[in-house]
């Protein structure tokens, strides 16, 4: 019975403990999948407040942002900053179900229209947690704040990881 209790007791306390370390803090405003840990459920429609069309600053840059309506299983968007009204780079980005949880992925070009990525790759942000106006992917976070968008992103540069906030307006077309 003791034995029993015990192995009870481990088999409840490792469930416990792969829940809470299924995200860990990657800054002060994004997470991180735990390695190993699998993406919460999520529907494409759990995304629907993001369709519109943002504009605002980021990376030292003007930027602006689209996204489209839920299609389907997935999300489509595109993403640009200038400075000093020059294109410095834009994206391609599309949010997609896979195995009942979502994944953003995104393909980068510079000015000229040249890819980042190879051909057939993109860079992935799994989802780690979802909220009614925050989507935490692992790395990036989008949170909405009434007609705002606030958006972290951690990108690491030498060793060195370093948040940079975009603050973004709904605006009309």
């Amino acid at each position: 019975m003791r034995r029993s209790l015990a192995l009870l007791l481990c088999v409840l306390a490792f469930g416990w403990t792969t829940q809470l370390t299924a995200e860990t803090r990657n800054s002060d405003h994004t997470l991180k999948l735990a390695d190993g840990a699998k993406s919460p459920p999520a529907k494409i429609e759990d995304l629907a407040w993001l369709k519109g069309y943002w504009t605002g600053e980021g990376l030292g840059g003007q930027c602006e942002e689209a996204w489209g309506a839920p299609i389907g299983d997935r999300m489509f968007g595109w993403f640009s900053m200038r400075k000093e009204d020059k294109l410095v780079f834009s994206e391609a980005m599309t949010v997609v179900e896979v195995d009942g949880s979502l994944v953003m992925r995104i393909k980068h070009f510079d000015a000229d229209f040249v890819g980042w990525e190879k051909k057939e790759h993109y860079v992935s942000f799994p989802l780690v947690k979802l909220e009614a106006d925050t989507a935490y992917f692992s790395g990036l976070t989008f949170k909405r704040v009434e007609d705002r968008l606030e958006i972290y992103l951690v990108l690491a540069n030498k060793g060195q990881r370093t948040e940079h906030k975009f603050e973004m307006s709904r605006t009309d077309w």
